[in-house]
């Protein structure tokens, strides 16, 4: 049996969760989020807590069982806490400006500022100019629009220049030698 399938999601209290046929809705104070449940893996609710069950152990079942216990959590997790990725942003003149709460303007050492536009459920952040804030709902949202931010400005190895995630190690490579 999957150790992460069969460990029970608790609902805290101000979380509503609509189970119907092959989809699950989470309702909670930051917002809602639904998704479809793959076709052998069931939900059942027990009180405060979600029990995720599949039938057999065939191979596709043991492999969606502990995927979908993860996914049903961070949808419990993010109505009611959200979740947030931090980037640093490394190199002199590299800055970002946030234009909103859904839109930032990053100076990357490109000939042109790159403006960022947030897809819905998204917020941005600069509490300093070399530092973005991505927060949202949505785990993977969230780590979908922090890496594609990331992916503008790739951390380079000789300097360590670009966007990085916060503690996020880059491995330097040593540069030529000059004789």
């Amino acid at each position: 049996m999957s150790r992460v399938g069969k460990a029970p999601i608790s609902v805290p209290a101000g979380v509503d969760i609509a189970l119907g046929d092959g989809t699950i809705t989470v309702k909670g104070p930051k917002g809602e989020l639904s998704r479809s449940v793959p076709e052998p893996i069931s939900i059942r609710r027990d009180g405060d807590t979600l029990l995720v069950e599949r039938p057999d152990d065939e191979r596709a079942s043991r492999s969606l069982h502990g995927l979908t216990r993860s996914l049903v959590n961070n949808m419990v997790l993010g109505v009611t806490t959200g979740f947030t990725k931090y980037l640093d942003i490394i190199c002199v003149g590299y800055r970002a400006e946030a234009q909103g709460p859904t839109r930032i303007r990053l100076a990357l050492g490109f000939s042109h500022p790159v403006l960022v536009d947030a897809p819905e459920g998204i917020e941005f952040e600069v509490p300093q100019a070399t530092r973005v804030t991505v927060k949202g709902i949505d785990k993977e949202r969230v780590g979908q629009v922090a890496a594609d931010i990331r992916s503008i400005r790739k951390p380079e190895p000789y300097k360590g220049k670009g966007v990085r995630y916060s503690g996020e190690k880059v491995t330097r490579k040593a540069g030529k030698t000059g004789k």
